[in-house]
């Protein structure tokens, strides 16, 4: 599913940390992104030769950022905050250089301006991170 990133999420480069929206099942309100880790990306750090496993966190609101894109009949994204997570759970040290890891976020809770995903990331398909992501996103910038 080949995507503009740039006109489905509210950012510009480099701040897009995704690199592929996968699929979208509006459906079953679940998302598959994934991300390549480069040394061209904003977070990378030499030092570890990878990106701190707290990136997933961005990873995980970027993919719920595009089924919102998608939910709203493809309008043009509006900016949704990330309220925080429940249980960050990761088994890795680092996002790995040259390694690909998908994303996959799943609507589990949505009111008019609140909601939540459920959120895996995986490494060569074995889950590495899981976390519950809440975003917010005010009525008068658009439904999420």
């Amino acid at each position: 599913m080949k995507k503009n990133l740039q006109k489905i999420l509210p950012h510009d480069p480099p701040m897009i940390l995704i690199d592929e929206l996968v699929d979208v099942d509006l459906e079953n309100e679940t998302v598959e992104a994934a991300v390549r880790i480069s040394e061209d990306k904003i977070l990378y750090d030499k030092t570890i030769k990878g990106m701190s496993p707290l990136a997933g966190i961005e990873f995980m609101a970027q993919t719920a950022g595009c089924y919102a894109y998608f939910k709203n009949g493809e309008k043009e994204p509006k900016i949704g905050y990330l309220l925080g997570s429940r249980a960050y759970n990761c088994s890795i040290e680092k996002f790995e250089l040259g390694k690909e890891y998908k994303i996959l976020a799943k609507q589990t809770f949505s009111d008019t301006e609140l909601v939540s995903f459920e959120c895996f990331i995986y490494n060569d398909g074995v889950e590495c991170v899981n976390a519950v992501v809440n975003v917010y996103q005010p009525e008068d910038s658009g439904e999420i």
